[in-house]
């Protein structure tokens, strides 16, 4: 039998595709709206732990649906991730692996890190081979729309380059460049009115397109800025935290140093805080837009996250406890997210099956009635007989590949996951951690050791999926010098994490002012 390539047999399930949806009228389905947030933690939320952030419109969501406990993301970082969840492949298989600008090769060197390893090349734009999630809905009908953070490519490689018709916001850059309050810097969203707030702003242009579309089936994808860094908020929201966090008694120590950096262990950033409320105000935007509508009951919600929230680095705004790291390692903190599906007339519930960005686009497609496309999203799977409540999908396991240094404090390396086991394998000296997750959620207790057999399965395992999916790899830096390396470990102990102490207490004291305007969101008197 003849073997097509990859994109020509989609191109003729495509044709089945559309002689099957005309048979289905779009208005008898169910619209999406997909909210991603840039950056929030695992314990982000009040549904999911935290007793310091107050996210009352995102909470009902994981209480009117299915929470899952187990909820990851496809990469440590934002780029790849967001690909995972647009081709509903893993990152070395769709080979952006790295936040895109990232510094790869001996170009890495200029960072002054001196770090063992060269970074691998990767891809730095969404492959137009690839049908998205975004086409696959908008060539059955749908109304598709983006707004917020891309991050999957320069011009050319835009939301509107990959099945959206229409995109507010979403360009290359990953950080609201200008900051939360406009003006800001994006030539996909024009500034209207000083001092506007970058996620209402969004909200409202998600809510304006959602009433603009309420008699067609439409996909909605809301993707924040926030709660990426530069962190940003009102004085009053402020105000609001930092006398939460002194009305419980402030720490004299918020940090201690993890393998590569100091790490945020409290939650108790009141900038940060008011950054997470204001995003989860404007989620409440849109939901009252579907409740004004009768849409509520018409639209499939989902809402997650791109990797793990910033405990280290960037702006070391949260904790992800009792997860270890955050954002950019390679540890839960940094892969495992608040994962949301609602889905009308299925009972409400929570979840412990591991799951992944992957899975959104056959979940989505299934929970439409519309065919899979195992073709594109290879390693995802629908979570609908989950949904459903019917039975759990047999186990698999999740790959995720990082052959780069985070910012953050994250290694070089692979990971897998299976049913209770958790392998990493680093590649600076081709070592291997093995942990037990269902009994070692923080990943203490390294026991590689204790179970030879488990660790050697999973290697292998993890091997031959990595050689497969045709993955690249770092390779030794020639110029390494540990000496130079052992400076920078005495700066970061030294002189960094202090630093970080002291910054702390500076946003939590009752003098504290960013800025005449706080950062443009109030009038200078």
């Amino acid at each position: 039998m003849q073997q097509f390539p990859v994109n020509i047999k989609l191109w003729v399930f495509w044709g089945c595709m559309l002689i099957f949806s005309a048979c289905q009228p779009p208005s008898s389905r169910y619209n999406v709206l997909f909210i991603l947030v840039d950056d929030l933690g695992h314990a982000d939320l009040g549904a999911t732990g935290s007793t310091y952030y107050e996210t009352p419109n995102i909470d009902g969501i994981a209480e009117a649906g299915m929470k899952f406990t187990q909820g990851y993301a496809g990469s440590r970082v934002c780029s790849p991730s967001r690909a995972t969840i647009m081709t509903g492949k893993f990152t070395a298989r769709h080979g952006i692996t790295d936040w895109i600008g990232a510094k790869a090769g001996s170009e890495w060197r200029t960072h002054g890190r001196h770090d063992k390893l060269l970074p691998a090349s990767y891809q730095h734009h969404l492959d137009h081979q690839d049908t998205t999630l975004a086409e696959a809905l908008r060539l059955n009908g749908y109304k598709t729309f983006y707004a917020g953070k891309w991050h999957l490519g320069s011009e050319g490689s835009y939301p509107e380059d990959h099945g959206f018709q229409i995109n507010k916001g979403g360009w290359e850059k990953g950080s609201p460049i200008g900051g939360y309050f406009s003006p800001w810097e994006n030539p996909r969203l024009e500034n209207r009115i000083n001092g506007e707030n970058l996620s209402m702003r969004l909200a409202q242009e998600t809510a304006n397109f959602i009433r603009e579309n309420k008699d067609s089936t439409f996909f909605a994808m809301l993707s924040f800025y926030a709660v990426h860094g530069p962190i940003q908020t009102t004085r009053q929201k402020w105000e609001k935290y930092r006398k939460k966090a002194a009305d419980v008694g402030i720490d004299s120590s918020g940090f201690r140093m993890e393998r590569v950096l100091p790490i945020r262990e409290v939650q108790d950033n009141p900038v940060y805080g008011g950054l997470v409320e204001t995003m989860d105000d404007a989620v409440g935007i849109v939901l009252e837009e579907l409740e004004a509508l009768g849409l509520m009951d018409k639209t499939i919600i989902v809402f997650t996250s791109d990797n793990g929230g910033v405990a280290s680095g960037d702006n070391f705004s949260t904790s992800n406890l009792p997860l270890r790291g955050g954002k950019g390692y390679q540890w839960e903190g940094g892969l495992r997210v608040p994962y949301l599906i609602k889905v009308p007339g299925l009972t409400p519930g929570i979840s412990g099956y591991p799951v992944t960005g992957a899975d959104f686009y056959p979940t989505i497609l299934d929970l439409l009635d519309l065919p899979l496309i195992p073709l594109q999203h290879q390693d995802g799977i629908s979570l609908k007989p989950v949904l459903d409540k019917k039975q759990n999908p047999p186990s698999r396991a999740l790959v995720w590949h990082y052959p780069h240094y985070g910012n953050q404090g994250g290694n070089p390396s692979s990971v897998i996951r299976s049913e209770d086991w958790k392998l990493i394998h680093y590649w600076e000296q081709g070592n291997e951690e093995l942990y037990q997750i269902s009994s070692d959620l923080s990943e203490q207790e390294e026991v590689s050791k204790q179970y030879p057999q488990v660790t050697e399965k999973l290697s292998n395992q993890l091997q031959q999926w990595l050689e497969d999916s045709q993955a690249r790899f770092p390779e030794l830096d020639p110029d390494y010098d540990s000496i130079a390396a052992q400076q920078r470990r005495h700066y970061l102990e030294q002189e960094l994490w202090p630093d970080l102490e002291a910054q702390r207490l500076e946003y939590l004291s009752p003098d504290y002012q960013p800025n005449p305007d706080w950062w443009g969101s109030e009038p200078v008197l």
